[in-house]
């Protein structure tokens, strides 16, 4: 198993810069009024200040994910998409986070271009702008409130740079009756004419929050090319995307692992979050919780049964430089009929085929194993948007027991994918999956994809 641990010393320096802003647990904030949030730049160095103190963001995205378990993993905030979930209203977010000591980048929701909107539409700006200032109004004066966050990932397939006009008026709108809190946008990557195009059309913003996967290595260097100086945030990163990892033969994803997914949030956080101690002003992983999107299991960092995995471990550490007292089980292999995800596993309909998955405990717990086969997602959404999650078969296993199960191949030819869960009883997991693809008994490989 690859962590891909830096040495102890450089370690301890990238924790000890990251730590050293913001190191205390969390308490529930008491303040009645609104929290007095700054941008400030003191001797080339970019800080954010709540309440005249240093506050670097220890964050995660968080929209339908326990909040309790942020705060006691030890993060300090959490950032939304929209100011009303569906489930909890605006202001039980805000008064939960307040309960546990976790303050809020709140994101206003902001029509995109690839869903239609028409930014050359002058009464539907306005009307979204006048939308907008109401929600605004209902919230500003929370005292978990940490900032206002304008759109998400505007720039993503979009066209017309006038949508950064629409965000600057936001901003200047938000500045104008709320002189306490900061305003940015969250944009998908960056380059030299998206930063170009926010320099002249959108200069407004306090600071920038940008988005990126396994890419994010290169954000030092990116932000160098674009001549970006200013203060920014990470508003999501985290697992490899399932548009920049490998493929198999016909197309399947294949998804890392929760032990090699856990040794990528550590490398990506100390390469290019936490070395950042002058423009960076913290950062929020994805995600807090847990969605379908090619599979459920991708991008969370729980299961859908609400077990933690070894990605929120690695994040108690990094924020406060201790491991949890149960630590995670640790994936080492997964095999389907003999094969990993890299080997382009073929099953012949109808047929009983072995999977095994070879895990282990560092707390010693004793250790339950659960297989899923369902339906290869035919999901083409980008964005993070809503998907269904597909089929599942659960008659198709049989003889489960010590980390072996016995499969059998749908009838129906397609692309199928197998999960194997390993938990530990004290509320851990870890996952793995397998894509495969099922062809007719007796086929031949011409007729294969």
């Amino acid at each position: 198993m690859n962590h891909f641990l830096l040495s102890p010393s450089r370690m301890l320096t990238l924790l000890a810069a990251a730590l050293a802003v913001s190191c205390s647990k969390a308490e529930p904030i008491k303040a009645t009024g609104p929290a007095k949030v700054e941008v400030r730049q003191t001797a080339g160095r970019w800080q954010l200040f709540v309440n005249q103190q240093p506050f670097y963001i220890k964050g995660a995205g968080l929209e339908f994910g326990d909040q309790e378990k942020l705060a006691a993993a030890g993060g300090n905030s959490f950032r939304t998409w929209r100011t009303e979930n569906g489930r909890e209203s605006g202001q039980q977010v805000l008064d939960r986070a307040q309960k546990n000591g976790l303050y809020v980048t709140l994101g206003l929701e902001v029509s995109r271009e690839r869903h239609g909107f028409d930014y050359a539409d002058t009464n539907a700006v306005a009307q979204q702008l006048a939308s907008i200032k109401a929600e605004v109004l209902k919230f500003k004066d929370h005292p978990a409130l940490l900032m206002w966050d304008i759109g998400n990932e505007l720039n993503l397939n979009a066209k017309n740079p006038a949508v950064w006009d629409a965000v600057n008026d936001i901003s200047k709108m938000i500045h104008q009756i709320d002189p306490n809190h900061p305003t940015t946008t969250s944009l998908a990557g960056i380059g030299k004419d998206l930063i170009n195009q926010i320099k002249l059309r959108a200069p407004d913003l306090d600071l920038l929050c940008i988005q990126s996967y396994a890419d994010i290595v290169n954000l030092p260097r990116y932000l160098r090319d674009t001549g970006w100086t200013g203060p920014y945030a990470v508003t999501e990163w985290g697992a490899t995307g399932h548009w920049e990892c490998g493929k198999t033969a016909w197309g399947a994803p294949i998804e890392n692992d929760s032990t090699v997914k856990a040794g990528w949030y550590q490398k990506r956080y100390e390469l290019a979050i936490a070395s950042d101690t002058n423009q960076c002003l913290g950062s929020y992983v994805f995600l807090w919780g847990q969605k379908q999107e090619r599979t459920p299991t991708w991008y969370g960092m729980f299961l859908e049964t609400g077990e933690r995995t070894e990605t929120v471990d690695v994040l108690q550490f990094l924020w406060t430089g201790k491991w949890p007292e149960f630590r995670s089980p640790q994936l080492q292999s997964l095999s389907l009929a003999g094969k990993t995800a890299n080997q382009n596993v073929r099953l012949n309909s109808g047929q009983n085929y072995t999977a095994k998955v070879l895990a282990q405990s560092p707390s010693h717990a004793p250790l339950k194993y659960v297989w899923e086969i369902m339906e290869e997602s035919a999901a083409q959404t980008t964005g993070g948007d809503f998907e269904s999650r597909p089929q599942h078969f659960p008659e198709l296993i049989s003889g489960a027991a010590d980390g072996e199960a016995q499969i059998k191949a749908p009838a129906k030819p397609g692309a199928y994918r197998l999960f194997a869960y390993v938990l530990d009883g004290h509320g851990n997991a870890a996952h793995a999956n397998i894509p495969f693809y099922v062809d007719q008994k007796n086929s031949t490989v011409a007729s294969r994809p």
